[in-house]
């Protein structure tokens, strides 16, 4: 399985010089309608099986949509111009931003689950289970559907019936927006406040806290209106969910609700992102999800490996910490969270991704997701507005993916107007996540670490994978230098992966060196035979 990450608003995002903290007037915003049928088939084409379009429910934004009926959000606690899509502030609506027709947007959201079906892919949708915006309030919730919040006893700190946490006193944000901020009209008013979505229990919150959203309390009322959000969206066709910081929802939501949505959508996915090792088996075996983000142990490897801080040694210890749940690893090596691989806090050139790709792509069967624009070496090197020059791609700003912007070339998608070497590195992505997802031994076969064997190897990886008819030896180099260089592998191997040896050759197999050439940071992927 591999799933394209896009950030919806960004895909068709046209401005070549937008502007810094720039309204949507100023610089434009992609629809849903950007994904035709054209541009489906080039990301189908890459290899990937899922779309995960970020940022589909409707949350805070800056942008006045009163003349559609939807309430205007206080600036105060909106981050960015556009808003953050992980301050929901209606679980039952499209973001109007994402709309042609504001007024069809939930039509337009089904018509594109619907194009991106008949495209051959699967469709993954963001649920934020643990936190809203602060001005939480549902325009679009079904009749006979109870909004959050509403019959909260705001009265008391905390009840199992209410949805939110009540601080018993007025929200303060004079630390964050300065004393000059009580001078605007109207200023953000919140009394009693609620514990944020950091649990922050205190009506206080600092500039690094997720102060513009709340936390939700789980008991048995937040319990059944989460499970009604849920079916609602999966009767809209999609495919999974995922899941934002699932880890701080209790496991035992996830026990209750998940098994309840499966009952009716067999066949529905779940990915938690869940940075704490600690608690991977309670959420794969109790919490029933089907995926987990593999943050904390491969992606910071690699991107230590990457940088020189350790060697490609240690990377083994990320498979073998994970090795009875590895199937349900969800790898990457970007997503709206991380910086850009080519960016100048990361690596800063995207070829130094490739081995970093032939690892988290080939090494086992679990699932690789890509960033929009990774493919392309897209370096995030902006300063948008909100969030800055970090690195990253901004989640809060009106803006334009650069490479994206001209990879789409208006809809031609013809790459008439990327670099040679953007063309090549979106070709070895295309070449890597197909191999992936069609050739057996990588979709289903065995995999076999060689580092036990090979001590000499300090800025390289190898390992082998099988279905035991074919056997493919992987080298990913992680140096700025060629490398020729022999591989043995263990006469262990030989026996585990080649079946049709008699008893006799079995007891006469030996080590097999294979010599190969591996470019700077780069990899080989050689089909050998063990025999």
């Amino acid at each position: 399985m591999n799933i394209y990450q896009v950030f919806t608003r960004l895909f068709g995002a046209n401005a070549e010089h937008p502007v810094a903290n720039g309204s949507k007037t100023q610089n434009g915003c992609g629809t849903m309608a950007s994904f035709t049928a054209k541009a489906l088939a080039e990301i189908k084409s890459l290899g990937v099986t899922h779309i995960w379009y970020t940022g589909i429910i409707e949350h805070a934004t800056q942008t006045d949509y009163t003349r559609y009926g939807i309430r205007k959000d206080h600036p105060e606690v909106v981050k960015g111009r556009a808003g953050s899509p992980y301050a929901i502030k209606d679980y039952y609506d499209v973001d109007p931003d994402l709309a042609t027709k504001v007024p069809e947007r939930i039509k337009e959201w089904e018509a594109l689950i619907d194009r991106t079906h008949k495209a051959g892919m699967k469709v993954i949708q963001d649920f934020v289970p643990n936190h809203v915006a602060r001005e939480y309030h549902s325009d679009a919730c079904p009749n006979g559907c109870q909004d959050l919040g509403e019959g909260d006893d705001v009265s008391v700190n905390y009840s199992p019936e209410n949805n939110f946490y009540y601080l018993g006193e007025p929200l303060h944000l004079d630390n964050i927006l300065g004393e000059g901020a009580k001078a605007k009209s109207p200023f953000y008013e919140e009394n009693p406040a609620k514990a944020t979505g950091n649990d922050v229990f205190s009506a206080w919150p600092g500039r690094n806290d997720w102060y513009e959203t709340v936390k939700l309390n789980y008991g048995p009322n937040t319990y059944r209106k989460m499970l009604q959000i849920l079916l609602y969206w999966a009767e809209k066709g999609v495919d999974g969910f995922r899941c934002d910081m699932a880890e701080m929802v209790p496991v035992e939501f996830w026990e209750w609700v998940i098994p309840q949505v499966k009952e009716k959508f067999p066949d529905i996915i779940f990915i938690a992102e869940v940075y704490n090792p600690q608690l991977y088996r309670d959420y794969i075996y109790r919490g029933h999800f089907d995926y987990l983000y593999d943050k904390v142990g491969l992606y910071d490897k690699l991107k230590a490996v990457s940088a020189g801080w350790c060697s490609a040694k240690e990377i083994t210890s990320c498979w073998q910490s994970v090795e009875d749940i590895q199937e349900h690893m969800l790898n990457f090596l970007e997503n709206h969270d991380e910086q850009r691989i080519a960016s100048d806090f990361f690596a800063g050139d995207a070829l130094k991704g490739r081995p970093m790709l032939l690892v988290s792509a080939l090494m086992n069967t679990n699932p690789m997701m890509i960033y929009f624009g990774q493919e392309l070496g897209e370096r995030g090197m902006d300063s948008e507005g909100f969030s800055g020059e970090d690195g990253r791609t901004t989640i809060f700003d009106y803006w334009t993916v650069d490479t994206i912007r001209r990879w789409r070339n208006g809809g031609k998608f013809d790459g008439a107007l990327l670099t040679d070497a953007e063309k090549k590195l979106r070709d070895y992505y295309a070449q890597v996540l197909d191999m992936s997802e069609t050739e057996p031994a990588f979709k289903e076969g065995l995999f076999w670490d060689l580092m036990y064997v090979n001590a000499h190897l300090d800025r390289q990886y190898a390992f082998l994978r099988s279905d035991k008819k074919k056997t493919y030896l992987v080298v990913a180099n992680f140096s700025e230098e060629p490398v020729t260089t022999e591989i043995r592998i263990p006469a262990d191997a030989v026996r585990a992966l080649s079946p049709e040896l008699d008893k006799v050759k079995n007891n006469l197999a030996h080590d097999v060196v294979v010599s190969v050439k591996v470019k700077p940071w780069d990899g080989v992927v050689k089909k050998i035979k063990l025999q």
